[in-house]
Order: structure tokens, then C-alpha cells, then sequence
């Protein structure tokens, strides 16, 4: 009985590792996010594309976006060398300047959707979690893409935006042409 007991408990504590994914480490590397005053600034001094992950704290594909897809070694790399990226609180309570207008959370409390994400994020006045906008050089939408991406997936959105594939195809043309692999 002992004997039983025993390998239980340690089949149990070996599935629960096993199942459990690693928290990040500090060697790991990682997508350094900005706020969204902190990548205006900079974009000014050295131009860049933005894309402003827009989330909440209850959304639970917006924590496995983090998970799996940020986490992302090749989309880490891309991110770094081709863009700002952004992590914007969509119920978030204070204010932020941006583009030289001051936006706003209007609730007093609860579930409110903050100005900004509005702004940046909606599409047909409603925004979804977690929302990816991308933003120009001259801090204008290009395009609002909502949902939960895997990494191959959401790469190739960021490679359609910073090559400037946006201006003269669609996402589908662009992920089916076999050079853009």
C-alpha cells in the first residue's frame, strides 16, 4: 500500500511539472514594452511603426496572447528591430496624453473602456480582447486586428505592416503569396 501511495504522489508531482509552463527568466528574451507616451517620443526622435497591444487584465486570451505569442523568440526578434511595441490597459484609470490630446478613462469605476482604446482600437464603435493596433510613423491607425494570434500567425501581420504590404494587398493575398513565408 505504501509502495502505491508513494508512486501516486510522485506520478502527480511529475504531471504537475510537466504541465506547468516555466515562468519567463532573465535570460530569456523579451519584448520591451513601451507606453504608449514612451513610443511617441521615441518615434519622433528615431521613426518607427507602433503596435499597441490592447487588453485587459480578465482576459484570459490576452494572458496566453502574452504566453505563447510574445513570448516568441522570432517575434521578440522582429519587434525589436522593426517597431515600438506598446502595452495599453483598455480599463486603465488614468489619463494619457497622446498626439496632443488627452484621453480618458469616463467611468468611475468598474468595467469602462478607456478613451484611448477607443480611439486606437475599435472597429464600428466596439473593441474586443485582446486588439493589436498598428500604428504609422506619424502615429495615425493603419490597421486593428482583433483576436488572440499564434506567433507564426501574428508575425506575419507584423511583417505585412512594416513592409508596407498594407498599402497595396490584403492580409489574405499577402500570407498566401509563398515568397512572404
Amino acid at each position: 500500500m505504501k509502495k502505491i501511495t508513494f508512486l501516486l504522489v510522485a506520478l502527480s508531482t511529475l504531471a504537475i511539472f510537466a504541465f506547468t509552463t516555466p515562468k519567463k527568466t532573465e535570460g530569456q528574451p523579451h519584448i520591451k514594452w513601451l507606453s504608449i507616451q514612451e513610443a511617441e517620443k521615441l518615434s519622433q526622435k528615431n521613426p518607427k511603426k507602433i503596435f499597441v497591444d490592447v487588453y485587459t487584465s480578465w482576459c484570459g486570451w490576452c494572458k496566453e496572447m502574452d504566453r505563447t505569442t510574445f513570448a516568441d523568440p522570432k517575434v521578440v526578434e522582429y519587434v525589436a528591430k522593426n517597431f515600438y511595441a506598446v502595452k495599453f490597459d483598455a480599463e486603465g484609470k488614468d489619463s494619457v496624453v497622446f498626439n496632443k490630446q488627452t484621453f480618458v478613462n469616463p467611468g468611475a469605476g468598474g468595467r469602462t473602456t478607456h478613451q484611448l482604446a477607443m480611439a486606437i482600437g475599435s472597429q464600428n464603435g466596439r473593441i474586443g480582447y485582446p486588439t493589436i493596433s498598428y500604428l504609422d510613423e506619424s502615429n495615425k491607425v493603419i490597421s486593428v486586428v482583433p483576436g488572440y494570434l499564434p506567433a507564426d500567425q501574428f508575425l506575419m501581420y507584423l511583417k505585412y505592416i512594416n513592409e508596407g504590404a498594407y498599402k497595396t494587398q490584403s492580409i489574405d493575398e499577402f500570407m498566401n503569396n509563398p515568397s512572404n513565408q
